[in-house]
């Protein structure tokens, strides 16, 4: 399972990593923990799409470039975006955001969580849980590289480059063959049942945790 994760991070065109294990066996836990080995990435300052300098880019960053805007360029950290169960299709692509129309009158897009995830690792947990509709936004969003957002009166498109992480447990069902065959690389992982191992580890949660407590204890 780290083997995979770090593969991906080092060569993010194997297509990310599918982890099916039973429950306990750490599979959120490891991905969540990913985002402090992640290196920077390069993209344009003040965008809100993460876009790349080499491109593709979002709807504003085409927008500045009419305008002979200088598009300047900043490092930020890769994180891991987490796509809930029961997220719904404006949340994944983003909509019309609704504060700004009633305020304001004006009509601007607000980003969805496929924008946040471009040039970053997307983590779905329970992902043979999944709802069909949004399965298939995600499939055509990562065949393409590209977000359009056509709804409301608003037409938009900014890139959606990501690396998915799917974690599942095989006893609550399958996942569908066309979501399967998207995954570059899936591993299995199984509970550990050495009692002094298992031991061992909760050694280490209740040490890190004391750790934890004392640091923000210093912090204040």
């Amino acid at each position: 399972m780290e083997l995979g994760l770090i593969l991906n991070v080092i060569g993010p065109t194997i297509g990310g990593l599918l982890i099916m294990g039973e429950k306990g066996t750490g599979k959120s836990t490891t991905v969540r923990a990913l985002a402090n080995l992640l290196p920077e990435i390069e993209i344009i300052q003040g965008c809100r799409f993460n876009c790349s300098p080499e491109g593709p880019y979002c709807t504003e960053c085409i927008e500045r470039m009419q305008k002979g805007e200088k598009l300047l360029i900043e490092k930020g950290k890769m994180e891991v975006v987490e796509l809930p169960l029961g997220v719904t299709e404006d949340r994944v692509l983003g909509a019309l955001a609704i504060e700004e129309a009633i305020l304001y009158g004006k009509r601007k897009f607000e980003s969805g969580l496929l924008a946040r995830a471009n040039q970053n690792f997307l983590y779905i947990d329970e992902v043979n849980l999944l709802e069909d509709h949004i399965v298939d936004l995600l499939l055509d969003s990562s065949a393409m590289g590209i977000n359009y957002v056509e709804r409301e009166g608003l037409s938009f498109v900014h890139p959606a480059r990501f690396i998915l992480v799917g974690s599942m447990n095989p006893e609550e069902g399958d996942v569908r063959p066309q979501f399967l065959d998207r995954f570059g690389l899936s591993v299995i992982v199984k509970a550990l049942t050495d009692p002094e191992r298992r031991k061992e580890i909760s050694k280490r949660k209740i040490r890190h945790v004391e750790q934890f407590v004392l640091w923000r204890v210093k912090q204040r």
